[in-house]
């Protein structure tokens, strides 16, 4: 049994009620309310329940999201409550995170699981309450790709990494150098974490923006965040790249991967192909 990392901190739990309540509807809302700095997610009977940091919570941001929800003909309510010091790690141990095997080869999971099947890649994620478990469609999009991607002694860069869980594995299949970049200083300590229970100690990890980049060049480029930030920095990521360096997205729906394509098009990225899961896409592109 590996060792259990304590993670007590104050969070704020909105449970959202929300009519009709479709995985459309709950995808979008998680989606924007990690905008505003919600940091994980779980189903309920009537919505989703969403936490956020004490010092985060803002109830008038969200009543914006709510009055701003994309979606017509949708109902949206919610409560709220302060959750104090829990140990979260102990939550997802009883409530949401379960071991994922992603294509046979990859297993995730956490410390404080047992009797993991023996597979080619095996990741240990203590995700606290940082994305990147695997569980959500665009993580274990990326992830796929990833395993299909030849890295060994290119440069990688996970560029908001959540928990590092892409960056871990690209250094488990070689990658080198390998950096990590989160703007939530919360992702970028559990990063820190997560890299020291995998023996991986060689991952570069950063906290900020696309703004981190400078003149740095990457053979490989992971980017896993939303559509507009993706849009706003597609030109950065391309002046980080050479040519024949790769650029993989997450982060967005099917029916936005034309404006991410035009984007990628006016900045010499050659659409390579794609993946979906429940209407969520992950793209490949080249440099020219």
């Amino acid at each position: 049994m590996r060792e259990k990392i304590s993670t007590k901190m104050n969070y704020y739990e909105i449970k959202f009620n929300i009519k009709p309540n479709t995985e459309i509807n709950r995808d979008v809302l998680a989606a924007i309310l990690a905008e505003i700095g919600f940091e994980s997610f779980s189903e309920n009977p009537n919505g989703i329940d969403a936490y956020i940091s004490e010092k985060l919570y803002d109830e008038e941001k969200i009543k914006d999201c709510i009055a701003e929800f994309p979606l017509e003909n949708t109902q949206l309510n919610f409560t709220s409550s302060f959750v104090e010091t829990k140990d979260w790690n102990e939550e997802w141990e009883k409530n949401f995170f379960q071991p994922i095997i992603i294509n046979d080869r990859c297993v995730i999971h956490s410390s404080f699981h047992e009797n993991i099947p023996q597979l080619q890649y095996d990741i240990i994620i203590d995700p606290k309450m940082a994305f990147g478990t695997g569980h959500h469609e665009t993580t274990s999009l990326m992830i796929s790709f990833l395993l299909d991607t030849e890295v060994k002694n290119k440069s990688f860069l996970d560029m908001g990494c959540g928990t590092a869980v892409l960056a871990i594995l690209a250094k488990m299949k070689g990658a080198n150098p390998v950096v990590a970049i989160d703007i939530d200083e919360w992702a970028y300590n559990n990063s820190i974490e997560n890299i020291r229970l995998n023996n991986t100690p060689d991952i570069g990890i950063r906290l900020g923006g696309a703004e981190l980049l400078g003149k740095e060049k990457f053979d490989v480029i992971f980017a896993n965040i939303n559509r507009n930030i993706l849009l706003n920095d597609i030109h950065i990521y391309s002046s980080c790249m050479q040519s024949d360096s790769q650029l993989f997205m997450s982060g967005f729906y099917t029916e936005d991967m034309e404006m991410i394509k035009e984007e990628c098009h006016k900045n010499n990225l050659q659409f390579v192909s794609y993946i979906e899961k429940n209407n969520w896409v992950a793209i490949k592109t080249i440099k020219k």
